[in-house]
């Protein structure tokens, strides 16, 4: 039973129960769980999607000389993963001198689990918005080749049009897919006031498990414009948008959404 196409008694834009559609962090210091502490809210993760490895054979009939490029551009810890499994499997060195473009500073950080981090080679934008990693690829695109790691059913449509609009050099590589993963079961006996979202995949898998659910007052948060616009296009009404100047985080959003409520 979906629990959230019932008539929300919490439409008056409060928070209780709020599910995370990501897997629950490994460490007990997640921000994520300050939020909790500090607003008296559960917090339930459950990822709504599962990643597929592209394999290397697989890859290779994308003709993509990895070698080749001389910069990377990453928007998520899952990407990173994949690149350098993709590398392995492929017997790949990458150069000392690659480039590496990251959409916010956490996802630039993850990059130390696979080479030695230095500042003059790993770029990040300022607030976490596709806006701000442009920003920082307009400085040092000259002469350099891009190489976008993202999942085969889910590219970010506005850095594809960017690197196209202002003549980059560039290839998609795709080494990995997404896949609905089973949620009824969360729903099953809770009923959440807000839910999350961070991907486009994460709103069809919503679909994909219940396609009769109305949200019915029910609060909803995007990470990423795609996302967003995913969760517009699927008739929902979205509460909480991130990144933003002030929010460049999920957690941040959350944080921010949760303080004006308790104000009102």
């Amino acid at each position: 039973m979906v629990k959230n196409g019932t008539k929300n008694s919490n439409a008056d834009k409060t928070a209780k129960k709020i599910l995370i559609s990501q897997p629950r962090p490994e460490s007990d210091k997640s921000p994520y769980f300050e939020l909790e502490r500090k607003y008296s809210v559960e917090l339930i993760f459950h990822p709504f999607i599962k990643l597929d490895a592209i394999s290397a054979k697989e890859f290779r009939k994308q003709k993509i000389d990895i070698a080749y490029f001389t910069a990377v551009v990453f928007t998520s810890r899952n990407a990173i993963d994949h690149f350098f499994r993709m590398c392995e499997e492929m017997k790949i060195t990458i150069g000392q001198d690659t480039k590496y473009f990251c959409i916010t500073e956490a996802v630039a950080l993850y990059l130390q689990k696979f080479i030695l981090y230095r500042k003059r080679k790993v770029f990040y934008g300022a607030d976490g918005t596709n806006k701000s990693m442009f920003d920082v690829i307009n400085k040092h695109k000259e002469n350099e080749k891009f190489l976008y790691v993202c999942s085969e059913n889910q590219q970010d449509n506005e850095i594809v049009n960017w690197l196209k609009n202002n003549k980059c050099e560039f290839q998609l590589a795709f080494m990995y897919r997404s896949i609905s993963n089973d949620i009824k079961e969360v729903f099953v006996k809770e009923k959440y006031e807000l839910i999350c979202f961070f991907t486009p995949s994460g709103v069809k898998s919503l679909f994909d498990n219940f396609p009769k659910f109305k949200q019915n007052g029910t609060l909803f948060g995007a990470f990423g414009s795609n996302t967003a616009k995913a969760v517009e296009d699927a008739g929902l009404k979205l509460e909480i948008k991130a990144p933003a100047p002030q929010a460049p985080s999920m957690v941040a959003a959350i944080d921010k959404f949760l303080s004006a409520s308790k104000k009102k």
